[in-house]
This record gives C-alpha cells, structure tokens and sequence, in this order.
C-alpha cells in the first residue's frame, strides 16, 4: 500500500458513518470520557496527561479520567482503544513506538484502518542523566568508559523499542561502543533504579528535571533542536557531533475507527481548549515541554508521514522483533 493510499484510508475514518454511539441529537459528552495513556504513573506523560485530562473535565463539563496502561512499549493504549467502541468516550495517546512497533513485528491494530486522529499535543524534552556523584560529568566521559568496558555500562530506558531506547541504539552504533540496554515500564520506574545506582545512566523525559534542579541528577544531554532555557549549559545531541538528531517523539490523541464526525468536532473542540488552558501551559512550561497542536486533518496526515518514516528508521537500523 502507498503511502498516498494510506492516508486516504485513515481519513476515511474521519468521514464513516457513525453507528455504534450516540445519535447527533444528543448532547455530547454526557458522561464521563477515558483517555488511555501507555506509560505509568509518577512520568512526565503522567503529569502532563493528568493535567490536561483536568482542563478537559473544564471545558468539557464532564470527568476525563486517565488509565494507565504501561507495557509492551506503550503501546497498549492504541491496541486497547482499537477494539473500544466508536462512541467518542474512549481515546487513547498515540506514541511514536505505536506507529513504530508494526514495522517490527505483528501488532493488534493498523495504523491506517483502526483510528480516528483527534488531535496533536506536544512532544518531550529527552535527555540522559546521571546521578550527580557519578564520573561521568559529560556525554564523552560515558561514552569513553563504554569503550574501555565494553557490555559492563548499563543504561536504563522507559520501554524496550521505545524512542528513548533506540536513541541510545543509535547513538551506540555511530560510536562504536557496546552498552547495556535496561527497559523499564516508564520514567517513574526507571528514575528510581537510578538514583539507586542500579544502572549507570537513563534516557527519558524531563520529568527527571526537578531532581536535576535538586542536585540529585545530572544531564549529560538533550535531544532537543536547541538548548533547554532550563539547563542552558547541557549540549544538544547536534552540538555533540550528531548532526541530524532531534529527538521528541510528538504524540497526539486518537479515537477507534469510525467516530460521528460531529463527536469527532466535539472531541476536538474540547481538546484543544484544554491544551491551551492555562493550567495545562504552566503544567507543559513545567516539564519543558512544546505546545505542538495539530488539527484533525493535519495530525491524520502527520501520523501518516510519520508512520512511513518510522518503517524508513527501522530498515535503517535493521531492527525486528519478530
């Protein structure tokens, strides 16, 4: 299938008659919507989810509670909310290992059948950290280390072929050195293997960023396109040599294939007014994370574009999984 013939298909979505939910005349949402997040609670995906899921309780005049649903990575909320039903109650984070993942290996949903694109939301600041007693005081150090003890530098990450992890992946393979990749189910479950020095080093968000600012944690990088206001002295992966590493992984929100257009507006509206809540700002400015709205149409066309670039990354890298 073309890439051109993909997104006519996954737009189709947006336009199929809607038979399963509720009827145009009533009001919607009249009860309370789930949004599936993949990651566990205590992450940067966590804060920033439940912030927003707040502002969306606002604006809609409902409860929008968020399920976490972490594992196989985080890629659960996309399977889950391809079986849920068609009604607009049920929506799920769309990460970039979920249209990443079906290149690798067989996975319970298509990407270009099974959703309704919502919205697009934001994306992360990615760093590696240390602890702050550790030797490594720059991304060189860690990386010269690895090279005298090669398969003994463990480093964690928030989910096996997740962006973080095969970020790392790369950046091991153009420098030649050979580490020790920990997943764990999330940044709130690797954050602590690390403060307790299971593990050398960890790739994840800036939810990592207040034991920074305490002392506790120390980041020898970003993947960001320029510097963190934040962390001004921390090198982007560009300035390390990696010249065309950047590094976000965006996400957005979708719903199960065939939403009422009308709920699909509804949904959209409602979102849209929470990501610009002021609340929900002051929670993104928090976690150093961009505001990147898309509407409807354009994030159905990105998750698109961003699905075959995932297949060009995985043939690239020469990954599968089975």
């Amino acid at each position: 299938m073309t890439l051109t013939t993909r997104r006519a298909t996954l737009g189709a979505t947006l336009t199929l008659p809607f038979v399963r939910g509720a009827t145009a005349q009533e009001r919607f949402p009249n009860r309370p919507i789930t949004i599936y997040v993949p990651f566990p609670a205590g992450g940067a995906t966590d804060v920033q989810m439940r912030s927003f899921a707040e502002a969306a309780t606002r604006h809609f005049g409902q409860t929008v509670l968020v399920e976490n649903r972490p594992g196989a990575g985080s890629t659960l909320g996309a399977a889950a909310v391809a079986r849920a039903r068609s009604d607009g109650y049920t929506v799920s984070q769309m990460t970039l290992p979920a249209l990443r993942l079906p290149h690798m290996q067989r996975m319970p949903y298509d990407v270009t059948k099974d959703f309704t694109p919502i919205i697009h939301l934001t994306g992360y600041l990615f760093a590696v950290a240390v602890r702050t007693e550790s030797p490594y005081r720059t991304w060189q150090d860690l990386v010269a280390d690895a090279k005298r003890r090669p398969g003994e530098v463990r480093l964690g990450n928030t989910g096996a072929n997740g962006t973080p992890h095969l970020t790392l992946v790369d950046l091991a393979a153009r420098e030649q050195i050979d580490i020790v990749h920990v997943p764990y189910r999330g940044e709130g479950d690797m954050t602590p293997a690390l403060l307790g020095a299971h593990i050398e080093g960890g790739a994840g968000g800036s939810g990592m960023g207040q034991l920074v600012d305490d002392g506790k944690l120390r980041f020898l990088n970003v993947w960001s396109r320029e510097r963190s206001p934040r962390w001004p002295s921390v090198p982007t992966l560009i300035e390390l040599g990696y010249t065309d590493m950047v590094v976000t992984s965006p996400y957005g929100l979708v719903a199960p294939a065939g939403l009422d257009p009308a709920v699909t507006r509804a949904l959209h509206d409602g979102f849209k007014a929470a990501l610009y809540d002021p609340a929900h700002i002051a929670t993104l400015r928090r976690l150093d994370q961009p505001l990147e709205y898309l509407n409807t149409e354009d994030y159905a066309a990105n998750m698109l574009a961003t699905y075959e670039a995932e297949r060009q990354r995985v043939e690239r890298l020469g990954l599968r999984t089975g």
